[in-house]
């Protein structure tokens, strides 16, 4: 997970249209849902978001033409399949900023972040509701507001062993049984201090 052959990093300045064919919300969809359950078709597609084929296909094509979607080994000639080229899509937050657009594309892309854990909570307590997920989940499952005092160095820092622990551990479980797929969202987002009615930082 999250190697470098799994990871693609966008440059604002090069790749202006592919982040910004990343901000309809359907791409985004389709993207996880191959990252997620792997290689399918548009129609399948289709029944998994409720859209129409032809919507799908459409988008499924405005994915391949900025290369975040590719053909997938076909089951036989009546439809195409396709799968998701990389598992990871990042780029520099800095470069966003400076690329004229750049902090609006920037702010899509994280609402629909938000929007996605929504979507995951109300799915993982459904299934924990139905007993889709056992007991065992119920502990370790939840989210946290954390709310340390860092420097920039120190948040970059905490990223990074983030995303080597989450690595390592995916390596782990990779051939176990009991492993199952966790979304995880994470969130860096450092507040200046609040300013009072005198104009005084609180």
């Amino acid at each position: 997970m999250d190697s470098e052959d799994s990871r693609r990093v966008l440059d604002p300045a090069q790749d202006g249209a592919a982040l910004k064919a990343l901000t309809h919300p359907l791409r985004l969809t389709l993207l996880g849902l191959l990252r997620q359950h792997g290689p399918a078709t548009a129609s399948e597609l289709a029944v998994r978001t409720g859209e129409s084929s032809a919507s799908t296909s459409y988008h499924l094509r405005v994915l391949a033409k900025y290369a975040f979607v590719a053909e997938a080994d076909h089951r036989d000639s009546r439809e195409r399949r396709w799968k998701a080229v990389h598992d990871v899509t990042s780029w520099s937050n800095e470069a966003m900023h400076r690329r004229p657009g750049g902090t609006v594309i920037l702010s899509v892309l994280r609402r629909r972040q938000i929007e996605h854990l929504q979507q995951s909570l109300d799915r993982h307590e459904a299934d924990l509701d139905s007993g889709r997920l056992g007991e065992v989940w119920q502990e370790p499952s939840g989210l946290s507001d954390l709310m340390p005092r860092l420097t920039p160095e120190s948040l970059a820092e905490l990223w990074e062993v983030f995303r080597a622990k989450t690595a390592e551990l995916t390596a782990r479980d990779a051939e176990d049984p009991r492993a199952e797929q966790v979304v995880l969202f994470t969130a860096g987002l450092p507040l200046a201090p609040e300013v009072t009615a005198a104009g005084e930082d609180s």
